[in-house]
Formats: C-alpha cells, structure tokens, sequence
C-alpha cells in the first residue's frame, strides 16, 4: 500500500490546495485529511456523509448525585480544580477534568463514575474525486495523534476493501503529535516550502523529523518567485540532504481562484498553472515506487 501524505513546517504553504490538486488527478486512490485540528480539505471536495462515529479517548469522571455523600473529598484533592459545588451539590466540570481518577479512587462512598471521553468524531464520506476518510477534533481535546492513526487505519482497511493501491493524505501543518503520527508508514512525504526566512526554517525542522522516523522525503516550492535567494537556500540544503525537489510553484491568483470556487486547480480548462502542477505529480511517480525505496535507503536513513 503507498500513501503519500503532504506536509509542511507550517500553515499557509498550499499543501491543501495541492493536495486537492493532486487528488483529482490520481487514480485508484482514498483521500485522507489528517489536520483533525482544523481540516479544511473538504472545503474542496465537498463530501456525502456515508457514515460517522465517536473518537473516544481517554477519561471523563462524574458524580452521581443520588450517591454522593457531600463529603467534599474528591473537591480537595482534584489538582486541576475540575470538581466543583453548585447549589449544594458537587459536580464535574468536563473542560477542566484531566481524568486523573484520583477523585474515583479516593470517593468513600463510590459515587464517581468514570466514562470514556468523546473527543470528536470521525467520517467516512464520499466525493467527486473518490472516497475520502476524515475528522474534526472537539475544540481544546487532546490525543489529536491517536485520532490520525485511527483515520490511517480506516483509509488502509477501505482501500484494501475496495483493491485501490494509493492514500493520498492532506496532513497537519508543524512537527507536532499529528504530524508524526501521519508519517507512520508513509511511502513519501511531500514537504510544501516557500522561499522565505520562515519556509527554510521549517522546512529544515520537518525535514528532520522525516529523517528521524525514517521517512522519506521530497520538497515541492511554492510561491517560489517571491525570492531568488531562498529559491537557492532551499536547494542548497535539499541538495545536502540528498532530497529530491519535485517542482516549483510559481504564486498564481489561479490557486485562489480555484480555493473560492471550491475547486482543485486541476480540475477546469487547462492552464499553465495547472500543466505545472500535473508535471509535479508525474515527478512523484516514481519516487512512491518500492524500487526508488530502495534505492534511496542508503543516502536518507
């Protein structure tokens, strides 16, 4: 199974756009949006709802009130100040429970409950360019990269289901839970850049932790006329890391135009925008293949 999940070292960088450009022109695929934070991918695709479901993580602690006792027991040994008394009674306030079960341990009276949390949901959808798996993590919950894995694991069980060979992944920007865990088993991933003091910066952080994890890795320059200078810094350090650079971008009101019809920049009659973007997506061909694998083993482990 290949996938190819597309990242960058921060948000802004296009790696939605050209991940919705790519997705139209791929074949036997599955789209997957692993920025459970904030996907935005679907803004695109627009996706029909197939079928959903809860992200369950971790812990969440309440009190009965026909067996709480008043004893105010759990109230003083809470460290995160989550238990509270309103109108003579004790209860939990659910933002501030780390689900610590200290307050269920310590309970004389065996009033807490302890159930497991609802941090989001997940959605298997269907779209004009093929099925897609997707999410949206509630605000302020946490465990944002067990919800990436369990969106790989349902993009991996639909395309075996169905006998596609490729998962094409919109990831979360930085080099934080979500993105690490979207690089697990990764075939490629594609590091969106631009030619500015904050692109190369990130690029080198991100580029790191694909090295880290043993991820291989190519670079694709966005918006790649706004410096000539950082043009050749990128290249420099892709060339000193042996990573290939698949294309440039040049900035283009055509990507915008494409963003408000909620379009890919692909899809429509052909531009010269569009022709590049094809390109890049035929220079990545080979690098998913296991032989370009191989090969490469030796210069970026």
């Amino acid at each position: 199974m290949r996938e190819l999940v597309v990242i960058s070292g921060k948000g802004g960088n296009g790696k939605t756009s050209v991940t919705a450009a790519f997705a139209y022109l791929a074949e036997q695929k599955v789209l997957c949006d692993l920025d459970v934070d904030a996907p935005d991918l679907h803004l695109i695709a627009h996706p029909a709802l197939r079928r959903s479901g809860p992200f369950l993580s971790g812990n969440l602690a309440e009190i009965d009130p026909a067996a709480c006792a008043g004893c105010g027991i759990c109230h003083g040994v809470c460290a995160y100040g989550a238990i509270q008394k309103k109108g003579g009674r004790f209860g939990v306030e659910a933002a501030a429970c780390e689900g610590c079960k200290v307050c269920v341990a310590l309970c004389p009276a065996k009033a807490i409950a302890f159930h497991d949390r609802c941090c989001g949901t997940w959605f298997e959808s269907e779209t004009r360019f093929g099925h897609m798996i997707h999410a949206q993590l509630d605000p302020g919950q946490e465990n944002s990269g067990k919800l990436v894995t369990l969106l790989k694991a349902k993009a991996r069980e639909r395309a075996a289901l169905v006998g596609l060979d490729l998962i094409l992944s919109d990831g979360a920007p930085g080099i934080g839970c979500p993105v690490i865990s979207s690089l697990s088993q990764a075939t490629l991933a594609l590091l969106a850049t631009e030619p500015t003091p904050s692109g190369l910066h990130d690029l080198k952080r991100v580029a790191e932790l694909c090295q880290g994890l043993r991820t291989r890795s190519a670079v694709l320059i966005n918006k790649a006329d706004l410096s000539a200078e950082y043009q050749a810094a990128i290249h420099a350090f892709c060339d000193a890391r042996e990573i290939p650079v698949v294309g440039h971008l040049p900035y283009d009101a055509a990507m915008t135009t494409a963003m408000v019809r909620g379009q890919a920049v692909t899809e429509g009659p052909v531009t010269p925008f569009g022709t590049r973007v094809r390109r890049i997506w035929a220079e990545l061909q080979p690098l998913l293949e296991p032989a370009w694998q191989a090969r490469s083993g030796e210069h970026q482990s």
